[in-house]
């Protein structure tokens, strides 16, 4: 990934339409195994929850993914971070999940997220240090420190 230049830029009005086909390839299968409906309007509200939170992950200037993080007083809460299809197994979400576990270090924070249970992504976040803290009927609360 040396050669690989990661930026953000605060998500736009224009970006809807990358995010819903972003979340359509990214998450479908997931919400599928999980026996989550999947329909337009459902994804279109997880698009806009926290908007203004949304930064449009930009590799070499070309739109890649979605990262969403809220800051609390006592935690940084990873609300969704996804990477395209096409650009998963680089490191990518590596590199981008340890910048925010350091940073929140830095900080004296922790850090929370929420995944699917079907979620191969469980097993990053465990290789990062998050353990989980809480279960729903899809889904984990992990968090790393």
């Amino acid at each position: 990934m040396e050669n690989l230049q990661i930026s953000y830029r605060k998500a736009k009005e224009d970006d809807v339409n990358f995010l819903m086909q972003l979340r359509q390839n990214t998450m479908t299968p997931h919400l599928l195994s999980s026996g989550i409906e999947v329909n337009p309007e459902s994804y279109m509200q997880r698009i806009l929850y926290n908007y203004n939170d949304a930064r449009i992950i930009l590799l070499n200037q070309k739109p890649i993914g979605l990262l969403k993080v809220t800051h609390h007083s006592d935690a940084v809460e990873i609300i969704q971070i996804q990477i395209d299809n096409l650009h998963q197994g680089q490191g990518i979400g590596t590199s981008i999940m340890c910048q925010i576990i350091e940073n929140a270090r830095i900080k004296n924070q922790a850090v929370t997220l929420s995944v699917l249970k079907t979620n191969k992504a469980i097993n990053l976040y465990k290789k990062l240090g998050f353990t989980i803290i809480s279960e729903e009927e899809h889904s984990y609360l992990m968090k790393a420190y």
